[in-house]
């Protein structure tokens, strides 16, 4: 499928707060290079990065400007983990591969924020505040299985926060208990892809902008990319995109499932939004759509909800963004929205990556739609050892194979899919209040004031884990702030995503 033409860069806070982007020129005759990247979003730019510093000639061709959908649009949350719940993953692969798969997770988030300091990207405003995954509903069993299988079997770095934190942080009843992960930070997406592209070029990287791949010839050893006015010749092509390969290759475009999210950005708030709202990391209450949010430019709430598997305005979702703000911080209302804007994921069926090596020399990078900004870059780094010193990693992705995503009937299935657990979630989340609201009144006519003893307990069933809820485990002490511009990464990415990255360059 493609998506509808529209401006290269829709408007949106990040345009508003765009560094200089200069537009690069159409591939308009013959060019051999070694390798030929099909798109220039994260994961392209990241993977003609690293080849390129390993002594490659690298070109990339982009159909429209860098990043100028999902690698640019999205809220930018870089998490470890990945969109599927690791407790899927371990029952699909095993505890052992699981961990491996996390800790490569965990090390592309490491990979971004290094990058980021490595090469001190201006307009990234990073903020390493963590990520506060909230529950709607005061069931905590899942919750209180995920933290334990991340933290002891998988050796995350996570917290499991009381109902009471959660509210001191956030402040409004809609939520309950949460998960948080330290580790995670945010950033601005489109300025992060910008500064990778510039250093890209510093590496030696050819970037053509406004050139499509219109056909590809992947057979034998020397490979070909047609473009409307150029052919570009290499050994090895990296398809780095998702639904907009289209008809160049539809067997992978046809594998995955087209989402369209939306976002919005508020008016300044002023001392308001502080005062609702004391946590300055990524927020998310929701495991699909509804709602992602963080505050951005001081005092302004990015928020990101709803989800079509058709294109639609996302001015029609505009009112629905400002409900959804209002409906969770009453506080904050009246809630003027100044911007809204919408791009396109490509979700695959078991919502874990597409990475790896289809055929001898041509390779996949895509499929990162509701993952975070991680597995770009781990991806990148991935695919770039693997044509460069011939390592293996990417099969440790290949339980989770290309998967047909039902052309237009699973499209239909999808948003069917996306709208009952929107309902679902409604209906626990009511029903949750519901007996909060009821154990107040209760202790109320017993004459028990709101002690520690008389807080609201989390629902967790008898049957969970073992004949009663286990004890709350003890809370660690908050994440320090991260070390500052300059120091050294929390761990050495490189021993897990980027090795020997400063290779010999006398090739032939």
């Amino acid at each position: 499928m493609s998506a509808s033409e529209g401006p290269a860069y829709a408007p949106s806070w990040y345009t508003d707060t765009i560094v200089a982007a200069p537009e690069r020129a159409a591939l308009a005759t013959s060019f051999d290079a070694e390798i030929c990247i099909i798109g220039a979003g994260l994961a392209g730019l990241t993977t003609a990065r690293e080849l390129a510093l390993r002594g490659w000639s690298v070109a990339v061709v982009e159909a429209r400007r860098i990043a100028w959908n999902a690698s640019g649009r999205n809220t930018g949350f870089v998490l470890p983990g990945f969109a599927q719940d690791m407790d899927a993953v371990v029952r699909r692969v095993g505890l052992q591969h699981a961990k491996r798969l996390w800790d490569l997770s965990d090390a592309g988030a490491e990979y971004v924020r290094a990058t980021i300091r490595e090469l001190s990207m201006p307009g990234v405003r990073m903020v390493e505040s963590g990520w506060l995954k909230v529950s709607k509903s005061d069931a905590a069993d899942k919750d209180l299985a995920q933290v334990r299988l991340l933290g002891q079997d998988l050796g995350a770095v996570v917290e499991g926060w009381p109902i009471e934190r959660v509210r001191e942080a956030l402040r409004t009843d809609h939520y309950f208990h949460g998960v948080h992960y330290p580790t995670a930070f945010h950033i601005h997406p489109l300025n992060y892809a910008l500064g990778l592209a510039n250093a890209a070029e510093l590496a030696g990287v050819r970037i053509f902008e406004n050139t499509p791949a219109v056909s590809i010839d992947a057979a034998g050893v020397r490979k070909w990319v047609d473009t409307p006015s150029g052919r570009l010749r290499a050994a090895h092509i990296v398809l780095a995109g998702n639904v907009h390969l289209g008809a160049l290759l539809p067997r992978v475009s046809g594998t995955l499932l087209p989402v369209w999210t939306y976002v919005a950005t508020t008016a300044p708030m002023g001392a308001r939004l502080n005062e609702a709202i004391g946590y300055r990391g990524a927020v998310s209450d929701t495991d699909l759509a509804d709602s992602h949010y963080r505050i951005v430019g001081g005092d302004r709430l990015m928020w990101s909800g709803g989800v079509t598997t058709w294109e639609a305005s996302p001015r029609r979702f505009a009112s629905r963004l400002k409900a959804s703000i209002e409906g969770t911080y009453p506080q904050l209302a009246p809630v003027d929205i100044e911007h809204v804007w919408t791009g396109v994921l490509g979700n695959t069926l078991h919502r874990m990556p597409q990475i790896g090596e289809l055929s001898p020399g041509l390779w996949l990078a895509s499929g990162f739609g509701g993952h975070g900004l991680n597995t770009t870059a781990l991806a990148g780094n991935i695919i770039a050892r693997a044509i460069d010193e011939g390592d293996d990693t990417w099969k440790l992705f290949l339980p989770f194979e290309l998967v047909w995503a039902g052309g237009a009937v699973g499209r239909l299935a999808g948003q069917a899919y996306y709208s009952w657990v929107q309902a679902r979630e409604q209906q626990l989340a009511r029903q949750s209040r519901r007996r909060e609201e009821e154990y107040r009144l209760s202790q109320k006519r017993q004459g028990t004031s709101e002690s520690g003893s008389s807080r609201y307990p989390p629902k967790v069933s008898k049957h969970s884990n073992g004949s009663k809820a286990p004890a709350p485990a003890a809370q660690p002490e908050p994440a320090e702030e991260g070390p500052g511009p300059g120091a050294p990464p929390r761990f050495d990415w490189r021993d897990r995503l980027a090795p020997n990255r400063a290779r010999v360059t006398g090739r032939e």
